[in-house]
């Protein structure tokens, strides 16, 4: 057993002891617990310390590579420093890790008692992985029914089927980007009609593109070439256009969400994420489409797939 006391007070940068850390949370003991999340708290305030050292000039005639690294450390020993003393966090961290260890004890013999638990596996630490506690993890990220993508009663068929395929992914892409998942979703389902009208290449070679996006001069990535109908001073013509290409549909809503996010075109979008019709509307706007009629549209298909 590791002597709990031996790893308080470390050097921040003493790799050995934060080895020992990790080696100890494999007790779920309170006492290691006590210490990942003393540890926790030290990273977040170092995190702080960190953001309020960029908001600092540093151009002074004494400021060069050496000082910002001596000073980053620093800041990393007064962390841990303070973190020693505490602010809080690291308390009701520990409260809540050691309910989901306890939950997680019993949920283990019970399973075990039934002859249903495999062999536990020893050789990761579970503490570490629990550091968000429930409730931030909920609040950071949703899962489908919080995001509003519950399968409605309404959606049948390819409806049904198109959303069954995609949530998962609108949900992913929803999680670490903060785009709204019906929004993309509803999206996907009127550019491919439901999954009917995927784009893919003269071979049949299908492009994992979901939303229509064009391979513009900064594309680097794959391509494909197909027909596409576009309206032309309010006239419907057909035109073949290169088309971006993914590896997967996860990757093709995160691409998605990060144009929205990152070009300035859309900037108006981004301040619409409040209302279904606001957001369509601003896309239209912003020349997302071709279509007089996209925005009702599209507002139309959101509206679907949002329970």
């Amino acid at each position: 057993m590791i002597d709990q006391a031996e790893l308080s007070g470390k050097l921040a940068f003493d790799a050995t002891s934060l080895n020992k850390l990790k080696v100890s949370a494999k007790d779920q003991s309170p006492e290691s617990i006590k210490e990942v999340a003393k540890q926790f708290e030290a990273i977040f305030i170092n995190m702080v310390m960190k953001s309020m050292r960029a908001a600092t000039p540093q151009d002074g005639v004494f400021d060069n590579e050496q000082s910002r690294t001596f000073t980053a450390m620093l800041d990393q020993q007064l962390s841990d420093n303070l973190a020693s003393k505490g602010l809080g966090l690291a308390e009701v961290l520990a409260r809540q890790l050691t309910k989901v260890a306890n939950v997680s004890a019993d949920a283990m013999e019970q399973a075990v008692s039934s002859g249903e638990a495999n062999e536990p596996n020893h050789s990761q630490p579970v503490i570490p992985s629990m550091l968000l506690s429930s409730a931030y993890a909920a609040q950071a990220h949703p899962t489908p029914k919080t995001a509003g993508l519950q399968k409605p009663d309404g959606l049948t068929g390819a409806s049904a089927a198109f959303h069954d395929r995609m949530a998962r992914h609108a949900v992913k892409a929803s999680r670490e980007t903060g785009m709204p998942a019906n929004y993309m979703l509803g999206q996907a389902a009127l550019e491919t009609g439901w999954g009917r009208r995927e784009i893919k290449g003269s071979d049949g070679t299908n492009s994992h593109n979901l939303f229509g996006i064009k391979a513009t001069g900064n594309w680097k990535g794959k391509v494909v070439e197909t027909v596409t109908t576009e309206y032309i001073n309010g006239v419907k013509q057909k035109r073949v256009e290169k088309f971006r290409a993914y590896d997967s549909y996860a990757d093709s809503f995160k691409d998605f969400a990060n144009l929205i996010q990152n070009n300035p075109r859309y900037q108006s979008v981004m301040k619409n994420l409040n209302s279904i019709k606001g957001y369509a509307s601003a896309l239209q706007n912003a020349g997302y489409a071709t279509d007089p009629n996209y925005a009702n549209k599209l507002a139309s298909v959101i509206n679907k797939v949002t329970a």
